[in-house]
């Protein structure tokens, strides 16, 4: 069965205003004593927690698991573990993917940070956003590049169902993922062309980081991608999610879509030459609807209600969940996910209730650890 794992980049906030802090080197510090002090552990190996862009952020990655309760709990148990280091930086962790107050970040110190801070301009200094990215192992990168061009029309269902950015800068933007359309800003970033081999996957790698726009293969930023690192395949396109729950979920349909279009490559059928063009057009109104709006159906690039897309998605891969035990999972998640909202409807809801954004922060805090302290006032 083909492992799966999940990282989560997560925001760090004061526990009395709620607004960003910038403390993630002394929250990695901490991370990096209590790696130290555990027995067999050496030097500080099998760090879970790094920096990223923005000094107000910390991301975790999971080990590579098989079976979907042990990426729950490990999701759980990481979330724990960062809530409990956020303290030493004077902290809380939240799992939203863009700041609901006013913030103005500030990156992280290095050569490569200030490269991009030089490159890139405000697209990198205003660049504070979460996401939840997920790893499915491949067999080859012939095999994964196969997958990469049979799961391009279904990934942005995937940001639909994960949509938890509604507000930035303190404003409602009118938008279930703002954080899709603001890390759309990089000019590597978005659906990807068919390739049709590993080769070509390799040689578009390589021209793009030829012409100098950008540093090195990291920054290849599209919706799904090769791992640099791992052998896996990548899905960059979900928010982090407020509830651990969903990102279980999304790795299940992640999964899914990986072996349900290997499957599709290894009889000899062809990926949908859905043009890109059209995918950006379904990742834009993703971003836009969320659960709250229309989207485009995957298989005909024409609007329609988001049960029904995800309904099509389900359908997509319902053999493949059969096969890994996921299917009752999935189902439950997806009604879950129905009937209580994505992290957008709830912080929506939160602030009609609670009426102010340091008020959702704080009730997002609580919800992403039963570890955190209470932020907000």
């Amino acid at each position: 069965m083909r492992s799966v794992g999940v990282e989560e980049e997560l925001l760090l906030v004061d526990p009395g205003s709620g607004d960003p802090l910038a403390v993630s080197g002394v929250v990695l510090a901490a991370a990096r004593r209590s790696a130290w002090l555990q027995p067999g552990v050496r030097g500080g190996e099998h760090q879970e927690f790094e920096k990223e862009l923005q000094k107000e952020q910390l991301e975790f990655a999971t080990k590579p698991v098989t079976e979907m309760g042990e990426l729950q709990d490990e999701i759980r148990r990481c979330r724990s573990e960062a809530a409990r280091y956020a303290k030493a930086g004077g902290a809380v962790v939240v799992a939203l993917a863009t700041s609901p107050l006013p913030v103005r970040p500030s990156l992280n110190v290095g050569r490569r940070y200030e490269w991009l801070a030089e490159q890139f301009g405000l697209t990198a200094q205003e660049q504070l956003t979460c996401g939840c990215h997920v790893h499915v192992s491949v067999e080859s990168d012939e095999e994964g590049v196969a997958v990469l061009d049979r799961i391009r029309p279904w990934l942005s269902v995937l940001t639909a169902m994960s949509a938890n950015s509604p507000f930035w800068q303190g404003e409602d933007s009118g938008y279930g993922s703002y954080r899709s359309r603001v890390w759309n800003r990089w000019p590597s970033a978005g659906p990807s062309d068919v390739f049709g081999s590993a080769d070509r996957y390799h040689e578009q790698v390589a021209a793009m980081i030829g012409t100098g726009v950008l540093r090195d293969e990291g920054m290849i930023y599209f919706d799904a991608r090769l791992s640099a690192t791992y052998p896996t395949v990548e899905l960059r396109v979900a928010d982090v999610c407020l509830d651990a729950s969903t990102p279980v979920l999304l790795a299940a349909l992640t999964r899914g879509l990986v072996e349900t279009a290997a499957r599709a490559w290894r009889a000899g059928e062809p990926p949908a030459r859905i043009s890109t063009s059209l995918l950006r057009l379904a990742s834009w109104r993703a971003g836009r609807s969320g659960l709250d709006g229309p989207l485009l159906h995957p298989e005909t690039m024409r609007e329609t209600v988001a049960p029904h897309a995800i309904e099509a998605l389900y359908r997509h891969v319902r053999d493949a969940l059969l096969d890994h035990g996921d299917d009752d999972l999935v189902r439950q998640g997806i009604a879950h996910l129905q009937d209580h909202g994505n992290g957008a409807r709830v912080q929506r809801q939160l602030l009609r209730t609670e009426g102010s954004l340091a008020r959702v922060v704080n009730q997002c805090a609580q919800l992403t650890s039963p570890d955190g302290t209470r932020a907000g006032r």
